[in-house]
């Protein structure tokens, strides 16, 4: 879908806290004190904050199922603070896959989940994270408010 206009910004990882609710093998290793397994389910709590034309705070719930290749990743975040000088809070969803190398994911306005300027916000964005950034990540939000 096609949107009207755009937003950039830089976003990074405030914080990341996984848990695992499901081992399906009892086989995975321990980094930095978190088990990842190496089939299997984990849940992340993640906290986002956003510099630019996208300025506020995300708070995400990422659920990760663990295999051999590139693992899906499904998350529901609740954004508060103003895209392209509207402000409010809405939800992103996301959907994508990570591995070694980083993620790749696409991020979606769920219509009717906002609120004062952003309530009628609509978009979309594609999310790619290759390595780890001390800075940040880019995110371009192709979007419309009606």
């Amino acid at each position: 879908m096609s949107h009207s206009q755009t937003a950039r910004s830089r976003f990074q990882v405030a914080s990341w806290s996984e848990t695992l609710y499901v081992d399906i093998d009892g086989v995975g290793a321990t980094r930095a004190d978190v088990y990842y397994p190496k089939r299997g389910l984990t849940q992340a709590a993640v906290g986002y904050t956003y510099t630019g034309e996208i300025e506020g705070t995300g708070t995400l719930v990422y659920l990760i199922a663990y295999k051999a290749d590139a693992a899906p990743v499904l998350g529901l975040e609740q954004f508060i603070g103003s895209i392209g000088g509207h402000e409010g809070s809405c939800v992103f969803r996301h959907i994508g896959s990570q591995d070694a190398d980083g993620v790749s994911a696409r991020v979606e306005v769920i219509p009717g989940m906002g609120t004062g300027g952003l309530e009628t916000l609509v978009g979309e964005a594609q999310l790619e994270i290759v390595g780890h950034s001390d800075d940040g990540y880019d995110l371009v939000l192709s979007y419309d408010i009606s």
